[in-house]
């Protein structure tokens, strides 16, 4: 064999032994995705359900606290003790059992006023169109029992208003202080409301109300008043008025002078008040304190909300608020 002939080297047959493909991934199936995106937002949700747990616990421990605070706070400032001046009770706004003049806080500062040893007098300063007859009826008790338990003068000083129940107070004072210009009087008594039975019958709406009793729907604004129940309550009303009316003339006595309007419900202004026997004199807080009572420091026994009070209110309103909208966003309530 020459060495210069090629040797072909014949090819490899192919092997039988071939690498095995890998096995095909089946797709998830359809319901895997939304169980996972469930799973995600359930523990959101969870997440977020305890942090406002968590808030709502914070903010009722924060809210307790600025009560009891406010609580403690008010009553070392009521408790100070004092030297000789006038004592200030302030009437103002609406008489009513929610208002800030109420009869229950009227008559605690009164009593604070009475008690302490330094008041010399106890002045009774009125902003006030009036309410209710309970509750003028109740302060106006009240300041003649501690008229004749603690033997001190009481003197009403009329700012803007001092009308009909605010008057019904003012008259157990020892005398009346009003500036010229003050609304005064307003002797009356009134029971207001609508009745709605027209409208509803041209609209078509039938008003269905069950009562046992004659007249326990009596006031009911749809249903029309008989001439039997608007005479009762006129009668009411009358006694109601006659009670004012006594009221007046025991507190002012003799220097009343009556005339045909002065219980009829009209106002008149300071100066007319007083030609008619319904104030005294001309005069300010700071002239009945320093010329009549004769102690010019004024000391407030009126009753106030603090800062403490006020935060701790709106407070509660922004939780309550807070928790609504988070019931909302989780689709507790439409």
């Amino acid at each position: 064999m020459n060495p210069q002939d090629e040797i072909t080297t014949p090819a490899s047959p192919p092997s039988s032994f071939a690498a095995p493909a890998a096995p095909a991934v089946a797709p998830p199936p359809a319901w895997a995705g939304a169980l996972e995106q469930f799973a995600r937002d359930y523990m959101k949700d969870r997440r977020s359900e305890r942090r406002w747990r968590v808030f709502f616990r914070l903010s009722w421990l924060l809210l307790i606290a600025l009560v009891v605070w406010a609580s403690f706070a008010a009553r070392n400032t009521t408790s100070a003790p004092s030297g000789p001046h006038t004592a200030l009770v302030e009437v103002r706004g609406e008489i009513s059992p929610d208002g800030e003049a109420s009869a229950e806080n009227v008559v605690a500062a009164l009593r604070a006023a009475f008690e302490d040893e330094g008041a010399q007098a106890v002045v009774l300063r009125f902003n006030s169109p009036g309410g209710s007859p309970v509750q003028a009826g109740l302060i106006n008790d009240e300041i003649q029992r501690l008229k004749a338990l603690h033997k001190k003068k009481v003197y009403a000083v009329i700012e803007e208003a001092c009308a009909s129940g605010a008057y019904y107070i003012a008259v157990a004072a020892d005398e009346i202080y009003t500036d010229k210009a003050s609304i005064v009087g307003s002797i009356g008594v009134l029971m207001d409301g609508f009745g709605f039975t027209g409208t509803m019958e041209k609209l078509g709406v039938e008003r269905r109300m069950l009562t046992a009793g004659e007249n326990k729907g009596i006031g009911d604004p749809f249903s029309p008043m008989t001439e039997k129940q608007r005479a009762y309550t006129q009668v009411m009303l009358d006694q109601i008025h006659q009670q004012f009316i006594d009221v007046v003339k025991q507190g002012r006595g003799p220097r009343l002078k009556v005339g045909p309007d002065t219980f009829s419900g009209l106002y008149w202004n300071g100066e007319q008040a007083i030609a008619m026997g319904l104030a005294d004199h001309l005069g300010s807080l700071d002239y009945v304190a320093r010329e009549v009572v004769q102690a010019a420091e004024i000391i407030d026994y009126t009753p106030k909300e603090n800062v403490a009070e006020r935060l701790a209110k709106r407070f509660g309103a922004s939780v309550g608020a807070g928790a609504v909208k988070a019931l909302r966003s989780v689709g507790s309530i439409h």
